[in-house]
């Protein structure tokens, strides 16, 4: 349908290698079909569910490790143009339940950019990659105005990162409100010093800067 009518189509969330044929490499610039994968599917495989269980259930469901394998492919070849979080904080208590009541989401947030960086680490992909699919291509296919870039006049949203590990995470460590993560016991290759929203720091070394009235809406550019 998109091709018959020639409109903009955006694709949230892959997770299979099949899926992945439907699409087309190279660079965002001038595509009119774009497609985004989740941190989680490009860390978690079906193995983890023995683990994990419910921690780690969303929609859609994280697959085989040839498919998040097959996911990291296209990032790299430019058929995954963006990579999101799907930030999704359900309680302790919620996901408790049985595997079918559960809810299907976890929290990313706080540490989707360091999974990242640890893909960096490990060579599966670069940094430049990191910047382009998470700052750069979103805020040109959403067509953001003054963000996604370090240029002069763009409001300055900026992660500051040490390539130093920090504390292995911990459920007390987080800093969701439903106070658990999945990434339990895990230490990452890098730590989040400052975080700047807006050219304010909202976040200092594992503590949150309460800015009054930093807010801003986004502005975008329509045709």
């Amino acid at each position: 349908m998109q091709k018959k009518y020639g409109t903009q189509l955006h694709v949230l969330h892959l997770t299979t290698a099949k899926e992945l044929d439907l699409f087309e490499s190279g660079p965002i610039d001038n595509k009119q079909i774009t497609a985004e994968a989740c941190v989680h599917h490009l860390w978690f495989n079906q193995d983890d569910y023995e683990r994990l269980g419910n921690l780690i259930k969303c929609n859609p469901a994280i697959k085989a490790e040839s498919d998040r394998l097959a996911l990291i492919n296209a990032i790299n070849d430019g058929r995954l143009d963006i990579i999101a979080t799907d930030h999704a904080p359900h309680t302790w208590e919620e996901k408790q339940q049985a595997f079918a009541q559960a809810p299907a989401g976890l929290p990313l947030v706080q540490h989707a950019l360091l999974t990242l960086f640890d893909q960096v680490k490990r060579g599966t992909m670069s940094l430049a990659q990191v910047v382009e699919k998470t700052a750069h291509n979103p805020a040109k296919r959403y067509k953001v105005q003054q963000r996604g870039f370090v240029r002069e006049g763009y409001f300055a949203d900026l992660a500051v990162v040490s390539a130093k590990p920090g504390e292995a995470v911990r459920h007390d460590n987080t800093l969701y409100h439903c106070q658990w993560s999945p990434f339990v016991g895990h230490q990452f290759s890098h730590q989040i010093r400052y975080t700047f929203v807006n050219g304010q720091c909202v976040y200092q070394d594992g503590a949150v800067v309460d800015v009054p009235n930093n807010a801003m809406p986004l502005v975008f550019e329509r045709d």
